[in-house]
């Protein structure tokens, strides 16, 4: 058991390694069948690249590790397939499920796929990447710089989001959809869905994978797969091996075999060219089978549907006499009833949402999700059934229940429509939502006519709803497994009451749409209303009395609270060279919107007087980010601390400095220091960068007029040399200078990660936090 693996450290660049290429030598010696040859190149690739992820950034990376390892018949191949893992991780995480369980099934399908009595058609290269959570930087690597990267055709990444569970698709193409049919082909346990893809490539979950590198970089289409359930532990000490299921592993090896070996026989890896153009629709019905058809199908389709409700609803507003006329009005009237009752549900959940932030309880439900059901989906149900219980009484009658199914067909038509015009595959869920309804209630027909609230009718009338409804309640499972567990880790400024209360409330009305009809047909909901009020009112002042608390240390279900906690100095210079400012102390992150209000009562030291804010003349505030989050964690604590010594510092030192002929000055610098080191770059009033070493050459991703560039490197990497080029206009500068340049040191591993006073510090924290915690330092300069 190596441990957490930082890039840079020992544990990632000596031990791992060396355990990868024993057992990739291991099957070599062990191979059966005399058909494939293998091929192993450790790679220590050095580039730069730019990246429009948390805001953009550049990355610049010096001798990380890639384990390459090319699987082909014994003849040799000209195409290859990608498999690739990273058995590096974040630090202070063992890395269990992110990503050494991916890697241990790589080599077992490296194994498997050796000794198949049948030569494949192609090679296969299984890369091991070292440094993926340097945000991508191995396979950038490779990719862009290893020879066997030009006869690449497609690939898989294996990734998690969580811990072990069921591997999801996640992501395909770009367009390429025999990917997707060779996944539905060959897979033996699907689990995908197109809406994934979409969700996860609109940004709105903030993470990236290696996806994007072979994408973006190599022009290559793939398979992104990962682990999603448990986030909960994702990137924390929990990570461990004990935590992943054998069922999971197994499952997952499975598919990958299976997939893997499909491609490397298929003729259309050789030109996949020719199979490039085109979308995939493709999800999994309850993980049995998979349902999948192109993109310009699914748009048929889709119009077909749209066309079947338009018939159906204007053949009702062409009744004869004035019977077609008043149809319509009503179908408009009970449409806006519709619409209005989902605004002010949601609006009356969120006033909740709020409330429950305001009074400081804020993720009562991080380790109670399902009181969050209880609060959030009885306040929404109830609110629901109660404006449509008024219009009843006051407006409507019990027999125009038939008229606000047609009110749900109408609006699941409107988004069908809208994500179609989209261009969005995700438009297959309100077709099925139209489609089987539609079919069940012209089944139906005469029993609609007759004694509509019968329970023969209600058994029908709900066996029409079947299939979409599991399905669309298999999706909202789905979202819930993902987005709850980032609610813990998404910064201090956005509530995250508010964002799982309009989810469940999303939820609710969607699910809610064509139940609407019963409550037309009931007698009286009196008693459901009593009941969803009881269930709330008792939920509500049990949250206000703080019975439910977020966070846990129970080894079988741990919720930690994410904390950063790193003991720095801060060196500050003048223009000229002499120091303004220097001071130490322990800077404190909350990852979630709690703060540290929870923290508090056990270090009494970390409270709203240690608060400390954004200095917005120095960049990146003053402090040393680790990466340019600071946009979603406004809230830190400093707490006065002595300086730090680490016995290899940062040696930080201006080589030179040039006026051009074209009117820029040139600035070189080198830089000694750790493994992991942010530059931060902000040009002054008058000046811009117009040119620098790092990617294209371009100075990319100002952010709000600061540059952030992150490194690291590997072992025996030599000084890190960069420059960059000003313009300023007017000349000469002000008293400022032109530009300020800050560096911070990360010390991750090894005998300079921790102090006596972090540890001090770190013993103190309750069980159920998970600080994050090492040694850094901030030093600035002003040119």
């Amino acid at each position: 058991f190596v441990g957490p693996r930082p890039v840079g450290s020992r544990e990632n660049e000596v031990q791992t390694v060396n355990y990868l290429l024993a057992q990739i030598e291991s099957i070599r010696e062990a191979t059966a069948a005399g058909h494939h040859s293998i091929s192993v190149d450790v790679q220590r690739p050095t580039g730069s690249f730019s990246i429009d992820f948390l805001g953009g950034f550049t990355s610049y990376y010096d001798k990380v590790t890639n384990i390459a390892v090319k699987l082909e018949p014994q003849g040799g191949a000209k195409h290859l397939m990608l498999a690739n893992c990273h058995f590096d991780s974040v630090a202070n995480s063992p890395g269990a499920s992110d990503d050494a369980v991916s890697c241990a099934v790589m080599l077992e399908v490296l194994r498997a796929l050796v000794n198949l009595s049948t030569p494949l058609l192609h090679g296969v290269v299984f890369l091991f990447n070292g440094a993926e959570e340097n945000v991508l930087q191995a396979s950038h690597g490779f990719i862009t710089q290893h020879p066997w990267a030009s006869q690449i055709r497609a690939f898989i990444n294996l990734e998690a989001a969580g811990v072990g569970g069921k591997e999801v698709v996640f992501q395909t193409g770009p367009e390429n959809p025999w990917l997707v049919q060779a996944y539905v082909h060959a897979a033996k346990h699907p689990f995908a869905s197109v809406v994934g893809q979409e969700v996860f490539q609109s940004g709105v979950i903030p993470s990236d994978t290696d996806f994007r590198i072979y994408r973006d970089f190599g022009n290559i289409p793939g398979i992104d797969l990962a682990f999603i359930e448990n986030g909960f532990i994702y990137h924390t000490k929990y990570d461990t091996p004990d935590r992943i299921l054998t069922d999971s592993i197994q499952r997952a090896g499975d598919n990958i075999f299976a997939v893997l070996r499909h491609l490397a026989m298929s003729e259309k890896l050789a030109d996949s060219s020719e199979y490039r153009h085109g979308n995939m629709v493709f999800f999994d019905l309850l993980g049995v089978f998979m349902v999948a058809y192109p993109a310009r199908v699914g748009t048929i389709i889709n119009y077909m549907a749209a066309m079947a409700t338009f018939l159906y609803l204007g053949k009702k507003c062409s009744l004869p006499s004035s019977g077609g006329g008043r149809y319509a009005r009503e179908l408009f009237c009970a449409t806006g009833l519709a619409v209005l009752s989902w605004f002010v549900t949601l609006l009356s959940v969120l006033i909740v949402a709020l409330l429950v932030t305001l009074m400081g309880k804020s993720m009562f439900w991080y380790n109670h999700f399902y009181m969050s059901v209880c609060l959030y989906g009885s306040a929404s149900v109830g609110k629901m059934i109660f404006i449509h219980t008024l219009a009843k009484n006051l407006y409507y009658g019990v027999s125009l229940a038939d008229l606000f199914f047609d009110v749900s067909l109408l609006l699941w038509c409107c988004a069908l429509l809208y994500l179609t015009q989209r261009g969005l595959c995700s438009a297959y869920v309100p077709m099925l939502m139209v489609a089987f309804p539609l079919v069940g209630k012209l089944l139906l027909i005469s029993e609609f006519r007759c004694k509509g609230s019968s329970s023969k009718y209600c058994i029908l009338y709900l066996l029409g709803l079947a299939l979409p409804y599991v399905h669309f309640m298999f999706l909202i499972w789905v979202v819930f497994e993902i987005f709850t567990p980032i609610l813990g880790r998404s910064g201090t400024e956005i509530p995250p009451d508010v964002v799982l209360a309009s989810l469940i409330t999303l939820g609710t009305i969607f699910l809610f749409s064509y139940l609407l009809h019963f409550i037309y047909l009931a007698k009286s909901t009196k008693w459901i209303l009593t009941g969803l009020g009881t269930i709330f009112m008792v939920m509500l002042i049990l949250v206000s009395c703080g019975l439910f608390f977020p966070y846990s240390a129970d080894p079988t279900a741990p919720r930690p609270k994410r904390i950063f906690v790193q003991h720095t100095t801060r060196i500050l210079h003048r223009l000229d060279g002499t120091v303004e400012k220097r001071d130490s102390g322990l800077w404190i992150n909350s990852f979630d919107y709690t703060g540290m209000r929870f923290v508090t009562p056990h270090v009494p030291e970390i409270n709203d007087t240690v608060r400390t804010k954004c200095h917005e003349d120095l960049p990146f505030c003053g402090f040393p980010w680790f990466l340019p989050v600071k946009f979603l964690v406004k809230k830190n604590w400093y707490l006065p601390a002595p300086e730090v010594t680490p016995k290899s510092p940062l040696e930080f030192k201006l080589l030179s400095r040039d006026n051009t002929e074209w009117g820029t000055t040139k600035l070189s610098f080198e830089v000694k220091g750790p493994s992991h080191m942010s530059l931060y770059l902000m040009p002054h009033s008058g000046a811009r960068l117009s040119g620098w070493s790092f990617g294209n050459g371009t100075p990319q991703f100002d952010l709000e007029g600061e540059y952030f560039i992150f490194y690291s490197h590997g072992l025996d990497a030599p000084a890190w040399n960069f420059w960059f080029e000003i313009q300023v206009n007017p000349y000469p500068s002000g008293p400022e200078g032109m530009i300020s340049v800050a560096i911070a040191s990360h010390y991750f591993f090894g005998e300079d990660q921790k102090t006596p006073e972090l540890n001090r510090i770190l013993k103190r924290f309750p069980a159920w936090a998970f600080p994050s915690s090492w040694v850094s330092t901030y030093h600035l300069y002003r040119y």
